[in-house]
């Protein structure tokens, strides 16, 4: 039996983890995400603040920060106070833990690792917590609608969603539609003159 999931920062909230109705709360913060999305379009910035402040105060934000840094590759790598929410009760409490009153994140632990293609040589690793990650993921969720919304169109780099090659798809149907509009060579030289703005 799946228990209902609240969308409000402070209603009653599943006291067991796997109690948490997940496609509920993805919903909840897809929808709170999309608010965010046409606030920003709109030029409403005192709603867009509003529903990042209910975002990070809600029990689905946190309920999904702490899924996706106890569900990755480095779910059993623990920061300088050697914590990991290994059990559904650590993660649950993990949710309670995510408050911005009185945060302060740690600091990193220090690792080395060997550098890719050279096994004697290595290079720093620094390491957060799990609960500054879990923090980390929690901003995401209300920063990157906005961000995303915001961000230059063309750029393809470390951006959600995109790639580093879709570039070249980009180039190509640019390139299609201009040679039906004009000759050869000038679909060339705007194609080279697209492909420099777009590599900075």
């Amino acid at each position: 039996m799946r228990t209902s999931m609240p969308t409000s920062a402070v209603s009653a909230a599943p006291s067991e983890w796997h109690q948490i109705d997940w496609a509920r709360t993805h919903g909840t913060v897809r929808r709170l995400q999309a608010r965010m999305v046409k606030a920003t379009q709109a030029g409403d910035w005192r709603r867009v603040k509003a529903s990042q402040r209910f975002l990070v105060r809600s029990f689905c934000g946190k309920a999904l920060a702490v899924r996706r840094v106890t569900e990755n590759q480095g779910r059993r790598t623990p920061g300088v106070d050697g914590i990991t929410w290994s059990t559904p009760e650590e993660k649950r409490q993990a949710i309670e833990s995510l408050k911005r009153r009185g945060y302060k994140p740690r600091p990193l632990r220090r690792v080395y690792i060997p550098k890719a293609g050279q096994p004697n040589k290595y290079r720093p690793l620094g390491i957060p917590t799990l609960h500054d990650r879990a923090m980390q993921a929690l901003h995401l969720l209300a920063l990157e609608p906005v961000s995303e919304t915001l961000a230059d169109r063309n750029s393809y780099g470390f951006r959600s969603a995109r790639s580093t090659p879709m570039p070249s798809v980009s180039v190509t149907r640019y390139c299609r539609v201009m040679a039906r509009r004009s000759g050869f060579w000038k679909v060339i030289s705007r194609a080279v003159t697209t492909i420099s703005t777009m590599t900075g």
